[in-house]
């Protein structure tokens, strides 16, 4: 795969940062947005794999069946793993070690199964699979929510019109409520500095989300590093 696909990369293997006026705009703001977001539907899906095989092989550990079930989790959980450091390299831009394979060094059926369940490279990646789903949730939530809200505000001079023209507002009502009098009481964005008001405030927001999105990203390169990755 030629390398020109890929973020291009610092010195220390981390891809480089755009300047934070450019950081909306730049390529790879839009690659750290779409791992935040992308990895929700990703962590969902191997929460699910990794969860019932977890908990049915510690159920039947007390039986000779739940120990293939556990070697089957591992071997999963590596893969997930490998997929993992797969997305940090193409949309994070940072490459991360494969841990070693698993040494076999008994033959036969349950050599192999032993083999697995002594890997510590695979409980890592079990672990992985646990602790990651509630930070993807929150990543998910507050990088799409930072994102749309932004642009939303920002653009807010091109498509104020319309609420005045297909609606009875005569700008986008903010606050609409009737007092303990009966008095109606309704707030609307109209005059000129209101909405270059919203309009500042959207670039606030859109500025500062790629920063946001990388903080947050930030925890997925530790998380990966720490137990997807080879030790130094």
């Amino acid at each position: 795969m030629s390398t020109a696909e890929y973020p291009a990369t610092a010195p220390g293997g981390h891809p480089d940062r755009p300047g934070f006026w450019r950081a909306p705009f730049a390529r790879q703001s839009f690659r750290e947005l779409g791992y935040a977001i992308t990895g929700l539907p990703v962590a969902v899906f191997g929460f699910c794999l990794v969860a019932p095989m977890f908990f049915a092989g510690v159920g039947l550990a007390i039986t000779v069946l739940g120990l293939p079930v556990l070697g089957l989790l591992l071997v999963v959980a590596r893969g997930l793993g490998a997929a993992e450091r797969g997305r940090v390299r193409t949309m994070l831009g940072e490459e991360l070690p494969a841990p070693p394979p698993v040494v076999v060094t008994r033959e036969g059926f349950w050599g192999r199964i032993t083999a697995r369940l002594a890997d510590p490279p695979g409980w890592k990646a079990v672990l992985h699979q646990f602790a990651m789903l509630p930070w993807a949730i929150l990543s998910f939530t507050l990088s799409i929510t930072f994102f749309c809200l932004g642009w939303a505000l920002a653009l807010f001079p091109v498509y104020q019109w319309v609420f005045r023209r297909y609606t009875s507002w005569d700008g986008y009502r903010v606050a609409d409520w009737r007092d303990s009098n009966g008095v109606q009481h309704v707030y609307e964005l109209t005059s000129p500095w209101q909405i270059a008001g919203v309009c500042a405030l959207g670039l606030v927001i859109l500025f500062l989300t790629p920063q946001l999105v990388r903080g947050l990203n930030g925890i997925n390169r530790f998380a990966a590093r720490a137990l997807l990755s080879a030790d130094d």
